[in-house]
């Protein structure tokens, strides 16, 4: 490894999300964000007994939901009255703003994807909430890999997805027929990267990278060595620092402990009733979800001290 890189490596934790193993990479203590990108989760690959992956209607504000799908198909369903089936290849884009609910529900039993979220910046956070499917990335060779832009600029290439922050997201996949596959990535100076395997093996700055760890780089870095396997992929996310200090507990990103409370509480109302209005004031999170499966419950906030993230 180069000292002038100053890659740092961190570890992730296993989790469970609707009966899908994942590693949780960010936020951790050492990394609250990376840019805007404020939660990484690499669900799979797993295989497990049907029904899959079940997650009941749940609600988000001040921020983004971002899924990549590398293997499986996931049916999304929200307040907005979409419904839409994710597949490899593919991302969902779902812009909380002021408030949403969704549902995902897996249409097969084997799953791999990354689900991220973007922090809204304050300017930006109460806006309406939006869904919008992309079923065509542009991609583009680089070494022995092909890589896709999945968010912002990259490589010369711009991503459909409607973002509010200075960042990007590359999927790289390495070549079946390279032994090793590699290439020099180039990096934005402005901005903060990480780097997560997402299958395979993978070397960066000839250091290897396990599943259960992310390498991340401070601004300042022009480019970064790969190296994998054949058949590997990894994920690379950077965006410009953010400088507004946020607040991130279950679903949600806010400003304020009492923005959570507020929030946390109208979903607890409306979870419970198919009334159009709550205390006489619409619904925040829109009409009830048109899922099967039962809205999750909010923890309670008792006891709480969260730390604000810059």
């Amino acid at each position: 490894m180069s000292e002038s890189k100053n890659l740092q490596r961190l570890p992730t934790r296993i989790a469970d999300v609707g009966g899908i193993p994942i590693h949780r990479a960010i936020p951790q203590r050492a990394l609250r964000k990376v840019g805007a990108w404020c939660f990484l989760d690499h669900a799979g690959p797993a295989e497990p007994p049907p029904p899959g992956m079940q997650v009941g209607p749940h609600p988000h504000i001040g921020l983004q939901t971002f899924t990549w799908m590398i293997r499986g198909e996931v049916l999304h369903r929200d307040s907005l009255g979409s419904e839409q089936i994710i597949r490899p290849g593919q991302v969902n884009l779902m812009t909380a703003g002021h408030g949403i609910a969704h549902s995902e529900e897996s249409q097969t039993t084997h799953v791999h994807a990354a689900q991220l979220w973007i922090a809204l910046p304050d300017s930006h956070r109460h806006i309406p909430p939006r869904f919008q499917h992309y079923p065509d990335l542009p991609g583009a060779p680089i070494g022995d890999y092909q890589a896709t832009v999945l968010a912002g600029e990259s490589l010369g290439l711009t991503a459909p997805a409607e973002v509010h922050s200075p960042l990007m997201a590359v999927d790289l996949h390495a070549s079946a027929n390279a032994q090793p596959a590699r290439a020099s990535f180039p990096l934005r100076t402005d901005f903060e990267h990480a780097v997560m395997s997402l299958s395979g093996h993978v070397t960066v700055e000839g250091q290897p990278l396990p599943e259960q760890e992310l390498f991340y780089l401070p601004a300042g870095i022009e480019s970064v060595e790969l190296e994998c396997a054949p058949d590997s992929r990894l994920l690379i996310i950077g965006g410009e620092p953010m400088d507004e200090a946020i607040l991130l507990w279950w679903n949600f990103v806010a400003r304020t402990t009492e923005d959570m409370q507020q929030a946390r509480a109208q979903w607890e109302a409306e979870a419970v009733t198919d009334a159009p209005t709550i205390d006489g004031a619409p619904r925040r999170f829109g009409p009830p979800v048109a899922s099967p499966l039962k809205p999750l419950h909010a923890p309670s906030l008792d006891g709480m001290a969260l730390r604000a993230s810059k």
